[in-house]
């Protein structure tokens, strides 16, 4: 427990300079029911670390990466600091690491008969186990306790400290069933229908997935294989026969498990990244010794050891030349062959500067040649490689445009603008396409992965729509109502066969433009918030010519519209679909941007910035009220207004709509202005009226238009 400081105190007006503990405010014991009473020839004065036999020990904390599963143990990291210390000179050349001796593991009888089958060989390639019977389930001797203590594990009873004292000297994970609980001593090592009930050792009831890997007894599940023990068939105190188990379990299989229940166990941990599988009976036999010196009990059934496919070290090669390359100097090869043997790593063949090794099996992060150097520069220290007399250089040259460049000048403006820029997988659900069928999103263009972590993580996303609606969820629930979001992302399709990797920017706008204030109207975002910000990164990237707009509706937009640059699809805009939004759980209006990055950088391949002089004639701007269907939307008024009067028409804006009283049924009113300028001259009114003449002789031909 935490450390108690003794001082002096009043107790009822009289001074204390003392203080008589229990087990548990000592740290020596779990009982805190009372103070602890020692034997009556505890002889005075001895030094209390000495009588109740505590040994002083240091705590390291070593912070290993992921990959790393072979120091996961304390033979483990022996194993890897003997190799640096035999390369500093520090440690004889002849010192091996002493593995704890099972000499003295003998079957002393055949009385019990297991019968034990793997029916998932892929999920379980090896296992091992045998029955211990006669054993006293007991609290463990001093000594174990104290070990296990000063690894910050609480000591449990004999049998489990036991298993759990060899999972973190050796690094495999070891579990102990009651005997009794086996049916017929039956152990099948199996999958379960989906949604069969198992109550776990924390006593919470779960619901088992049809791929999790259950060690079985005649009737039901009694463990989820590598992850958690079950609550009724573990050791407990009436426990008189055991049946221990080691196994190497696939390491995927396991994390699915895991992540699945969201249960990480310190076997799961191990599992899930790679264990040793030549140590799987190496390991029962250890556990069986020490369970037989704690607990008592005699080893009575034969060893089972069910292994059909052996898994084969890894073979990879190395390539000196390679090396000195990767390191920036010249290693002897000696030096290379003796880091090698001394990390288990076996040369096989040799062919000029090139190596074929054979990796052994406990290295599973060691798969390439690159993992192979950087295992020799590991410990030959890479303080050892000298640095450099001179820095060879050469002028960078990048292609145009620079797309880390743009992509930081939008952040930037988007950024000041009031976004917050958000970063999501690539991994999504498989099920958001299946909402939103249409030509761009479908179903049998999804990338899905072939072993998913969970169901969320099942596909690559096509679209940056999902991830967008995801955070704007995740933070309305914190009410965070007005929200303003961006993301540079990937999307990802299989068209045709071949795959196809698309650069994206999404923009995503809900909520009102300001937060609220004495000073602001809470106006609501608008498709015209959404298609300001979209303007406003295409007019910073100088993509501000020849763009038309045109009406979208599809299986994403309620009302919705895109944008093409010579007939490419830049951009798409609109207000996203109430169903959709709904199945995210979405309660208000949301709207979308996508842009297609990858298209816009194209077409900047050849665009050039010219000098332009402010206009030396005015501008004129006219203004009209049109009458038009209501289906009719503001981007066709301006597509034909562009067409009809190109040369003089530079902006068309919409400044009111009115529909209702005074309309006929069906009918709408656009307020739109025309802004016209000559850059040659100043207009007349003969031109002007001209120009409109033409353009709204456009609109009533082609849109039914009439002015109010």
């Amino acid at each position: 427990g935490d450390p108690i400081e003794i001082k002096s105190t009043k107790i009822r007006g009289i001074e204390s300079n003392g203080m008589i503990c229990s087990e548990s405010e000592l740290g020596i014991g779990d009982n805190h029911d009372g103070i602890l009473v020692l034997e009556e020839d505890a002889p005075v004065g001895l030094a209390a670390d000495s009588y109740f036999k505590i040994e002083t020990d240091t705590q390291y904390e070593i912070g290993l990466t992921p990959n790393r599963a072979d120091g996961m143990s304390h033979i483990g990291v022996a194993r890897d600091l003997l190799c640096a210390l035999k390369h500093q000179q520090l440690a004889d050349q002849g010192e091996y690491v002493n593995w704890p001796s099972v000499d003295e593991f003998k079957i002393d009888s055949h009385d019990v008969k297991m019968n034990v089958a793997v029916k998932d060989p892929e999920k379980c390639p090896r296992y091992a186990g045998i029955a211990i019977t006669g054993v006293n389930v007991a609290p463990s001797p001093t000594w174990l306790q104290n070990r296990l203590r000063s690894i910050d594990l609480k000591p449990i009873n004999n049998v489990v400290d036991a298993t759990n004292f060899v999972l973190h000297e050796i690094g495999q994970p070891l579990h102990a069933f009651d005997l009794s609980k086996i049916k017929n001593n039956k152990v099948m090592v199996q999958t379960l229908p989906g949604k069969t009930k198992f109550t776990s050792l924390d006593a919470v009831e779960r619901e088992l997935d049809q791929d999790d890997l259950i060690i079985c007894n005649e009737n039901e599940g009694m463990c989820i294989a590598g992850v958690f023990g079950g609550l009724e068939h573990g050791v407990s105190e009436n426990t008189k026969d055991i049946f221990l188990e080691s196994a190497y379990f696939n390491p995927v299989s396991i994390r699915k498990s895991a992540k699945r229940h969201g249960l990480n166990t310190d076997a799961s941990y191990r599992f899930e990244r790679g264990i040793d599988p030549d140590k799987v009976v190496y390991a029962l036999k250890r556990a069986a010794l020490l369970i037989q010196e704690v607990a008592g009990g005699s080893v009575a059934s034969e060893l089972i050891d069910l292994y059909p496919k052996k898994l084969e070290p890894f073979k990879t090669q190395l390539d000196l030349l390679n090396l000195n390359s990767v390191a920036g100097t010249s290693i002897e090869a000696g030096t290379v062959r003796n880091i090698l043997n001394w990390l288990d790593i076996e040369i096989t063949a040799e062919k000029d500067t090139v190596w074929q090794l054979q990796v052994p099996a406990y290295r599973v992060d060691v798969k390439r040649e690159i993992d192979v150097i950087e295992e020799v520069l590991r410990i030959f220290g890479f303080n050892n490689i000298p640095l450099p007399e001179k820095i060879n250089a050469s002028l960078s040259y990048s292609t145009k445009p620079d797309r880390e460049k743009l992509q930081n000048i939008v952040s930037d403006l988007l950024s000041n603008s009031g976004y917050s820029e958000i970063m999501a997988n690539s991994l999504t659900k498989g099920e958001y396409v299946n909402m939103v069928p249409t030509d761009e999103l479908n179903p049998k263009d999804s990338i899905t992965m072939l072993n998913p972590l969970s169901s969320d993580l099942s596909v690559l996303r096509q679209t940056l729509l999902f991830s967008g609606l995801e955070s704007i969820a995740h933070n309305l629930n914190r009410q965070e109502s007005n929200l303003k979001i961006y993301e540079f992302g990937k999307g990802y399709a299989k068209k045709d066969g071949t795959y196809k990797e698309s650069s994206l920017l999404s923009v995503l706008l809900t909520g009102s433009k300001a937060d609220e204030s004495w000073n602001t109207n809470q106006e609501e975002v608008s498709y015209y918030s959404i298609m300001g910000a979209v303007s406003s990164v295409l007019n910073r990237l100088g993509v501000s010519e020849n763009r038309e707009l045109k009406e979208k509706r599809n299986g994403v937009f309620d009302e919705g519209s895109e944008l093409l640059i010579e007939g490419a699809k830049i951009a798409e805009i609109g207000k996203v679909k109430k169903e959709i939004l709904e199945k995210t759980g979405i309660k208000q209006t949301v709207f979308f941007a996508e842009l297609q990055w990858d298209i816009i950088l194209e077409g900047m391949n050849n665009h050039s910035i010219a000098f332009q002089p402010m206009a030396k004639y005015p501008s004129v701007r006219r203004d009209f009220s049109l009458l038009l269907n209501s289906e009719i939307s503001f981007s066709e008024i301006v597509e034909i207004a562009n067409k009809a009067e190109g040369q003089l028409l530079k902006e068309v804006g919409l400044f009111d709509v009115y529909e209702g009283k005074g309309l006929p049924p069906g009918k709408k009113s656009y307020a739109v202005k025309f802004v016209l300028q000559d850059e040659n001259a100043t207009l007349n009114d003969n031109r002007i009226e001209q120009a409109m003449a033409t353009i709204l002789k456009q609109l009533e031909k082609k849109l039914g238009a009439s002015l109010r």
